[in-house]
């Protein structure tokens, strides 16, 4: 038996926060990865803000499980000070939403000689900024970043272990990289996942399980270590922001499969329910 705590991007779902809150509540998942909320990155979320989203949520009965902020997702050699500033001002929203996680990324354009020094030194004034404030730092592995291989993201997480890992298997598969082979690798760092599935042969992103993610042999390693939030992020429909996330590259998505971010967001879920069912 299987007891996963579902928690999702409804930002996938719609860019409205109540029917983010439909969606969620639709589907009986009770946590949200915040990242997106009536238009608006996590990251940009004034107090005021930020208090009313948790007003709404409480009254629906919906916690907040992580800020799937876009902190770390500039270059290396962008100026730090201001990703600095940003980062608190999160940790501010997170203590106001009652987050426990903040994602973060290891920064584009992070090669040559001293790169793995210089993306360390910045993680960890991230991880002394978060001293005391209760919230878990997890860095998501993602293609064109430094942490994009399970090589990478082990000598990350090796050199800062206060840092945890969001471990994303499409995002692993999008690199080339094998994800049971990741796991292997990076299993006593991994505080939750993201499940997000994709095919080797091209990196479209399909519904879970139908890809070359191996979600069922993850899932259950996962459990075997205790494991029990996995937050759903479909990436089934082309939705606001998308693009920035990616980068500013297209997004590998198999657009026209369905007609509304919703639509995409519901099938995503039972894709997921049927891969768990499915366990031995």
């Amino acid at each position: 038996m299987y007891n996963f705590k579902f928690s999702a991007f409804a930002d996938e779902a719609s860019k409205n926060l109540a029917e983010q809150i439909d969606a969620l509540r639709a589907n009986g998942i009770g946590l949200l990865e915040m990242r997106g909320v009536n238009g608006q990155n996590v990251a940009d979320l004034d107090v005021a803000t930020a208090r009313a989203v948790r007003r709404d949520l409480d009254a629906a009965d919906i916690a907040v499980w992580s800020l799937g902020s876009p902190i770390g997702k500039i270059k290396l050699a962008d100026p730090f000070a201001p990703e600095l500033d940003r980062f608190k001002r999160l940790l501010e929203t997170a203590d106001i939403t009652g987050a426990t996680r903040i994602r973060l990324f290891s920064f584009y354009e992070a090669e040559g000689d001293g790169a793995f020094d210089a993306v360390c030194e910045r993680l960890d004034r991230f991880v002394e900024a978060a001293q005391g404030s209760g919230v878990v730092l997890c860095h998501e592995n993602e293609k064109g970043i430094y942490g994009d291989i399970a090589s990478r993201c082990l000598a990350i997480h090796q050199a800062l272990p206060a840092l945890r890992a969001v471990y994303d298997p499409a995002n692993f598969v999008q690199c080339k990289q094998d994800t049971a082979e990741a796991w292997e690798m990076l299993a006593p760092y991994v505080d939750y996942m993201h499940i997000k599935d994709a095919r080797w042969s091209d990196g479209v992103v399909v519904p879970p399980g139908k890809g070359d993610g191996q979600l069922a042999y993850l899932l259950k390693q996962y459990a075997a270590q205790g494991g029990e939030v996995l937050t759903l992020e479909p990436h089934l429909k082309v939705f606001k922001g998308l693009e920035a996330l990616e980068g500013g590259e297209r997004p590998k998505v198999p657009d026209g499969m369905f007609a509304t971010g919703r639509e995409a967001f519901d099938f995503a879920v039972a894709s997921l329910r049927g891969v768990i069912e499915g366990l031995a």
